[in-house]
């Protein structure tokens, strides 16, 4: 179980240093579906949440690092939006001990929903001479949109990147490669206070966090690495896929009886 654990944790957080997510969107169903089919143990839903959190903070910090060295994030909107969203997760994570599994699941897959059809809104066309990590921005949305996503994903247990990625393309308007730098700091920012919840009410469970932590810290930067070189078409259409795939196999399991 522990090895398996590791090598998913791995996984994970390749897949958030390469599109910008935190990993929760592939850690969930990972965690929840490879164990048993692999016959070395299972996770509840709740005991996952408390195990993604703890891996979208480690990923996200990790991969946050590596875009920051290469001025892909907006340090602006990154306070702001990642204090409301941060704010958001804590109160989700509180809560979430007092929602049952299905009702998690099913606002995940309600995040899957909504961050899908965000993704094929074209990507913003800067202006000659503004810099991109410095394009400006609401601070309404950067404020209204972050703090509920972070509050969704305090309830899930996942940092809420995979969301939140769509809408700083689509709704906010920061281009591709900074929205994926950013999305990590502010998820970074979430995942911190959401653990920090979840952790006050004792749902994190120590070995399986360990084991799944241990396997992110290995894949974080390569994931980050692999990113800065592939073209920008590439990483919304690899985000796009994960996020359909994961969005209709969480839906079977929410109306399965």
């Amino acid at each position: 179980m522990a090895l398996t654990l590791f090598g998913l944790g791995l996984i994970g957080a390749f897949t958030s240093g390469l599109v910008g997510v935190g990993g929760a969107v592939v850690m969930i169903p990972l965690l929840l579906y490879v164990p048993p089919l692999l016959a070395v143990g299972s996770l509840d839903i709740k005991l996952v949440a408390g195990v993604t959190m703890a891996q979208v903070l480690a990923a996200a910090v990790v991969g946050a690092w590596t875009h920051g060295r290469e001025a892909a994030v907006h340090r602006r909107l990154t306070v702001v939006g990642g204090t409301a969203m941060a704010v958001g997760a804590l109160i989700g994570a509180v809560g979430s001990r007092y929602v049952s599994g299905r009702v998690l699941l099913g606002v995940f897959a309600a995040m899957t929903t909504v961050a899908l059809p965000l993704m094929f809104v074209p990507p913003p066309r800067l202006a000659d001479g503004v810099h991109h990590a410095s394009v400006p921005f609401s601070r309404a949305a950067a404020v209204i949109y972050p703090g509920f996503i972070g509050v969704m994903s305090g309830l899930v247990g996942a940092g809420g990147a995979f969301l939140l990625v769509p809408v700083l393309i689509g709704v906010i308007r920061i281009p591709v490669r900074v929205s994926i730098g950013t999305s990590l700091a502010m998820t970074g920012m979430a995942a911190s206070m959401g653990f920090l919840g979840k952790l006050l009410t004792a749902q994190v469970p120590l070995w399986p966090t360990i084991a799944v932590v241990a396997g992110s810290l290995s894949g974080a930067p390569l994931g980050g690495w692999v990113s800065r070189r592939a073209p920008v078409s590439v990483l919304r259409a690899v985000l796009a896929v994960i996020i359909a795939i994961v969005m209709l196999r969480v839906w079977i399991d929410v109306f399965r009886p």
